[in-house]
């Protein structure tokens, strides 16, 4: 049976049918899952909301306006986006000044460090996160300040020391993993 007549057959109810077309597309639809959730449990949760959708729906598939794949990865995609909706997904974006803003805790860990360490894990950082956080954490300019020393943009300079302090952390944490184990 080609995939048109599994369509059709599982429209009609045939579960064998349906076995067969959720056997053809099962890998593609959880990796689609996995995508949108943040774990295994949610993109379960996400692939048995989207396979209720598709079978639901499936009456409404033409296959003379895209592939049975495409369609189903469009289902699959709506189903992971209500998802992640209907489980608050809109309060995880940050404004870049609220990610700017996270650097609080994190400055009392910079001021545990010695000089040395510190300038030690800023030399590990790639050229522009460590021009900006050196500017700003270091020499006290202003995010307009600069921008434009350094011919970028102001949401540039916010980003570039977002992912400097991002970055800092993630050293630390190794360094504190690396020193537990020893």
């Amino acid at each position: 049976m080609n995939i048109q007549d599994i369509i059709s057959s599982s429209i009609r109810g045939d579960q064998k049918s349906q076995r067969e077309l959720y056997e053809a597309f099962k890998v593609r639809w959880y990796m689609i899952a996995l995508r949108y959730g943040k774990n295994k449990m949610q993109a379960e949760d996400i692939l048995q909301e989207g396979l209720i959708a598709i079978f639901k729906n499936l009456h409404q598939y033409d296959h003379n306006k895209a592939a049975f794949s495409t369609w189903s990865t469009r289902v699959l995609i709506n189903a992971g986006l209500r998802y992640l909706k209907k489980n608050s997904w809109t309060n995880t974006f940050k404004d870049i000044d609220d990610v700017y803003n996270l650097g609080d805790e994190s400055e009392t860990i910079y001021e545990q460090l010695s000089a040395k360490e510190l300038t030690s894990l800023v030399q590990k950082l790639p050229t522009g996160y460590r021009l900006v956080f050196n500017m700003y954490a270091v020499e006290g300019y202003s995010h307009k300040e600069i921008a434009q020393e350094l011919g970028i943009e102001i949401g540039t300079s916010k980003s570039q020391l977002s992912k400097a302090r991002k970055t800092l952390r993630t050293y630390l944490e190794n360094q504190l993993i690396k020193s537990t184990d020893e």
